[in-house]
């Protein structure tokens, strides 16, 4: 088991060799300029990796794009090994990158919520209260027990005048 400096060294070159390949040596017109290596990870022993990619296109790109490098995977592992100089050289497995999927969905989301918090503000914009502006609201009769009752017996402490 390697350790996870080694590993992380290993991933980042895999990432730069791959990008690098497809941009310049591969000549597959369904990769182009579409795809981008976003991130690539290694497993602890080192033999395998896994790639993550994004597509900029529709689905029907990101299918060419999957069966582009699903063909040019035997290629970018001999860069990767050429490069690398280790004793076994990573398979490699390209995964779609749901990040920008993802972002997508929440900037959805958040507008969803925006929407409905305006429609509450302009739902709200003539309310009232329901128990009126001051909720603890004490009637005029209940104030003038209370005051009574502490100006016949008490020195307004609590305590007798005695």
């Amino acid at each position: 088991m390697a350790d996870k400096a080694r590993a992380k060294r290993l991933a980042d070159l895999i990432r730069e060799v791959v990008a690098e390949k497809l941009h310049r040596d591969i000549k597959d017109p369904r990769l182009g300029t579409r795809v981008t290596i976003t991130d690539t990870r290694v497993t602890g022993d080192l033999r395998e990796a896994t790639v993550f990619y994004t597509v900029y296109g529709d689905e029907s790109d990101r299918e060419e794009v999957a069966a582009g490098l699903r063909s040019a995977r035997g290629v970018l592992r001999s860069a990767v090994g050429a490069a690398a100089g280790v004793k076994h050289t990573p398979s490699l497995e390209f995964v779609p990158d749901a990040l920008p999927e993802t972002a997508r969905n929440l900037d959805d989301l958040f507008s969803r919520a925006r929407e409905r918090d305006e429609e509450v503000r302009r739902a709200s914009a003539g309310a009232e209260y329901a128990g009126g502006a001051d909720p603890y609201h004490v009637r005029e009769d209940d104030v003038d027990e209370d005051a009574q009752d502490t100006d016949a017996g008490t020195d307004g402490d609590g305590r007798d005048k005695d």
